[in-house]
This record gives structure tokens, C-alpha cells and sequence, in this order.
């Protein structure tokens, strides 16, 4: 769970240069399987010039059609569990993974509101995946705080530290 952060470009700048130099340190390209972010991940890890010799795509699937269409998230899985969930999230890190050839992708499924929560999943609720195949996905769930920008923002920047934190070992072990 989290607490309400105020997060700024600058933070978010910094985030996305550190995950791109540990990118291209371990020679891997990257997707984005984003929801309520919008692209926000892609956007701010290809606003460093250079950035396309490590990542290769920003899939943006907002709806439970181009999750399906797009990434091949199971209507299954989304009428069981929820777009928000962790099953989902876990099914968009492998269809970015299968469609396009990346090495690691991120997922991020969530409600950034003002609407649209529920008891169980209240407005801030964002479920993240990242990996490089399916024995090597990790996932968390955070209830972020704050207005929608201020969630997404919140978002972002986990995603990013948590793609970050994941590559790390595998700087260490080569």
C-alpha cells in the first residue's frame, strides 16, 4: 500500500534515465502494456534522445477489447478477476512480451478516477507486472492517494523504479 507522494517531472526524468542506462547496460529493449498511465511510461523513457536503442514499444490498451485484441488478455481472466487485478496484469506483460520481441515490459492496469472505484478496489487501486517471460514476472498492487494526475504520476514512477530494482540482479550476476 502507499501514501499520498507528490511526484514531479523531474522525479519522473530521473527515473526513466536511470531505468534506460540500466537497459542499455544489459543490452535489453523494453515495452510498455499500459491502462490508466496512458503511455505516460513510454513517454517519459523516450523523452531521452537515443531511447530507441532500448525501447521498442509503448502498447497503450485501455479497454478490456484492446487488452484482449492487443495483448491477448483473456476475456476469462477480465470477466473473473477485473481489469484491475493481478491475473491481468500478468497476461499484458506476456502479450507485450509475444508482440513485440522485448527483452522486459511493464504492466500497469489500474483506477486512476475520480470514478469508478468500488469497496474492493477503491479509486487509486493500480496492479503492476514486470518481467522478462512468465517464471519471471513480479507483481505488487498499491492504493495510491491523490487527484487522477496525482495517481497516475504515483504510477509511473513505480513502475519505472520497480523495472529498475528487477534489472539490477542481472547487471550483478553478468
Amino acid at each position: 500500500m502507499s501514501d499520498f507522494v507528490q511526484v514531479s517531472d523531474e522525479a519522473l526524468n530521473q527515473a526513466a534515465d536511470h531505468l534506460g542506462d540500466l537497459l542499455q547496460e544489459q543490452g535489453w529493449v523494453m515495452a510498455t502494456a499500459e491502462s490508466c498511465t496512458g503511455g505516460w511510461v513510454a513517454k517519459v523513457l523516450t523523452d531521452r534522445p537515443g531511447s530507441s536503442d532500448y525501447v521498442t514499444a509503448g502498447l497503450v490498451t485501455y479497454s478490456n477489447a484492446a487488452k484482449q485484441a492487443v495483448l491477448g488478455v483473456s476475456a476469462q481472466t477480465l470477466a473473473e478477476h477485473g481489469a484491475v487485478s493481478e491475473p491481468v496484469v500478468r497476461q499484458m506483460v506476456a502479450g507485450a512480451l509475444a508482440a513485440t520481441g522485448a527483452d522486459v515490459a511493464v504492466a500497469i492496469s489500474g483506477i486512476a478516477g475520480p470514478g469508478g472505484g468500488s469497496p474492493d478496489k477503491p479509486v487509486g487501486t493500480v496492479w503492476f507486472a514486470w518481467g522478462s517471460g512468465p517464471e519471471h514476472t513480479e507483481t505488487a498492487v498499491r492504493r495510491f492517494q491523490g487527484d487522477r494526475d496525482q495517481v497516475r504520476r504515483q504510477s509511473v514512477l513505480f513502475a519505472l523504479e520497480s523495472v529498475s530494482r528487477y534489472l539490477a540482479p542481472a547487471l550483478m550476476d553478468s
